[in-house]
């Protein structure tokens, strides 16, 4: 069914609607929840929140040298929760430069942090999914 939920078929453009609620329910609704400030859902890439953005002790005590990008660095991601725009910019980077399908980014994030990306990055990220994909099989 998730794989199907990327294959928008003509069932599936019918019936978006209810496509997108059980992807959410299914996909984004298990998994490990989590309470923490930051969690590292890749190696040397962090999810977090603000509070741990602006705490250079935190910050330093984990190795992080970099608040969004650095080439063979930790890297921390972050928005105010760090549940939605944070984990979306990480999915992305996920597909994009380690080639997982947008089911297998959310599943392994989800592996470390809970996330819920909102109805507008999904649509976004599905469409990368889809033109990733694509790009691949050319």
């Amino acid at each position: 069914l998730l794989y199907s939920l990327f294959n928008r078929g003509r069932y599936h453009k019918i019936h978006g609607r209810c496509i997108y609620t059980v992807m959410k329910v299914q996909l984004l609704n298990t998994g490990r929840p989590s309470c923490n400030h930051v969690d590292e859902v890749w190696p040397n890439l962090f999810l977090g929140d603000l509070v741990t953005a602006h705490n250079r002790f935190v910050l330093w005590k984990m190795g992080v040298t970099h608040v969004l990008n650095a080439a063979h660095a930790k890297i921390l991601v972050h928005c105010a929760v760090g549940v939605s725009r944070s984990a979306s910019l990480v999915l992305a980077y996920l597909m994009i430069n380690h080639h997982l399908p947008l089911v297998e980014a959310i599943k392994t994030v989800k592996e470390h942090r809970w996330i819920s990306p909102n109805r507008g990055f999904l649509k976004h990220l599905r469409n990368l999914d889809v033109q990733l994909r694509q790009k691949k099989d050319c």
